[in-house]
């Protein structure tokens, strides 16, 4: 799976399961054999050796159980295509440091993986706050970073040269839901946010889609990341008496305010495509049943696509379901090893940006993407799913 530089196996070994740690403790052994080559000369220098692809996210924490299935999608598509050769023979490596979802943690993590490990690219790296610190530094590094677990507006204000990602962003999402409630008539709607910068930088954009569909603001209410003030944040929005709320959040804070939403004012819920992980839907159980969520991907159940067959065909082999988390992760996964596959075995940090920008349309199989010199933004498909009996969602 993943090299940890300078990791804690013994605590490590405390967190992860057993298969895992199993690839974990393969990857070290994998690492120390090519301790002798400066690691950037072993990813870059002449097409030799592995091509290392960093990735900084939180394998410890509150999020941390929310990002782990999209890790293993993530995973198991870059296994996949080392079966099959990587890239010119070279195979493809994830080397992972754990920023337990704090974004100073996420920069140095940044700089050792780009000047002590010798990366040749980001990859997979979630958070609005995190995205927003790195970007400096992947101008000063020349470094690029493809896909990331963050639809904000504030990423995409401007293109930035070395950031490409492959998923709507939150305005294309938002823009599906609100014209959604309105379809089916709910016209007053409630916003609780998340009171961090991913909450308080979508808040105005959430108030400005709401009254361009032609809607109303109910109120809105901020939302502790932990979700510890569900119950008031559902209190207070239940005296606006509105028709929906829709849920700006991730990870706790979901499943306490659903929980909550259910107790104090048993309207519909509308959340963003990271919303509503698996995790959150394994945490609320039955209480999901009916939970309304933007979804940036095709079904990962209906195999009406090859690039959806290929998907359960994977999850198949390493023994993971086949669910909207892992889905992404191997999406994002496919886009970047199309892009390593288009800049060749002798692939270098500026090749890579020349090579996801000449993918132009890019089909997977039945789901594609733009990407161009001038749009480093691959998609904005969204669709919306419910969530039914037993946690399944329902288109």
């Amino acid at each position: 799976m993943i090299t940890t530089p300078n990791v804690n196996v013994e605590s490590t070994e405390q967190r992860l399961p057993l298969a895992r740690r199993r690839s974990l403790v393969l990857a070290l052994a994998g690492g120390a054999a090519l301790a002798s080559l400066p690691a950037r000369a072993q990813s870059t220098a002449g097409g030799k050796g592995d091509i290392l692809i960093g990735r900084s996210t939180a394998l410890s924490g509150g999020m941390a159980p929310f990002l782990s299935p999209i890790h293993e999608g993530q995973e198991a598509a870059v296994e996949d295509a080392n079966a099959k050769g990587g890239i010119g023979g070279r195979k493809i490596r994830l080397v992972s440091l754990d920023d337990g979802f704090d974004a100073r943690r996420a920069l140095d993590n940044a700089k050792q993986l780009s000047e002590k490990d010798g990366v040749l690219a980001l990859f997979g790296v979630a958070g609005t706050s995190q995205v927003m610190t790195l970007l400096p530094y992947l101008a000063q590094a020349k470094l690029p970073l493809i896909s990331v677990y963050t639809g904000s507006p504030a990423v995409r204000a401007q293109q930035h040269p070395y950031l490409f990602t492959t998923r709507a962003s939150y305005a294309d999402e938002l823009v599906k839901i609100v014209r959604n409630l309105v379809a089916v008539q709910t016209s007053r709607i409630a916003v609780a946010y998340e009171n961090n910068d991913f909450g308080k930088l979508l808040l105005p954009l959430v108030e400005k889609t709401i009254a361009a569909e032609g809607a109303a603001l109910a109120g809105s209410h901020a939302l502790a990341s932990s979700g510890e003030d569900a119950n008031d944040a559902a209190k207070a929005l239940a005296t606006q008496k509105p028709q929906a709320v829709l849920l700006v959040a991730a990870g706790p804070s979901v499943v306490a305010y659903v929980r909550a939403n259910r107790a104090h004012l048993g309207v519909p819920i509308y959340t963003l495509s990271l919303g509503a992980g698996s995790a959150v839907l394994k945490a609320l159980g039955d209480d999901a049943r009916g939970l309304a969520v933007a979804r940036t991907g095709p079904s990962p159940t209906k195999p009406t696509i090859a690039l959806t067959r290929d998907f359960q065909a994977s999850m198949k082999r390493h023994d993971k379901p086949a669910d909207y988390d892992r889905y992404t992760g191997y999406m994002d996964a496919r886009v970047l090893i199309e892009g390593l596959r288009a800049a060749g075995p002798g692939v270098t940090r500026a090749s890579l940006v020349t090579a996801m920008e000449g993918l132009g349309n890019l089909d997977l199989g039945g789901f594609s993407y733009q990407f161009s010199p001038q749009n480093h933004h691959g998609s904005n498909y969204v669709d919306i799913a419910v969530v039914g009996t037993g946690g399944v969602y329902r288109q």
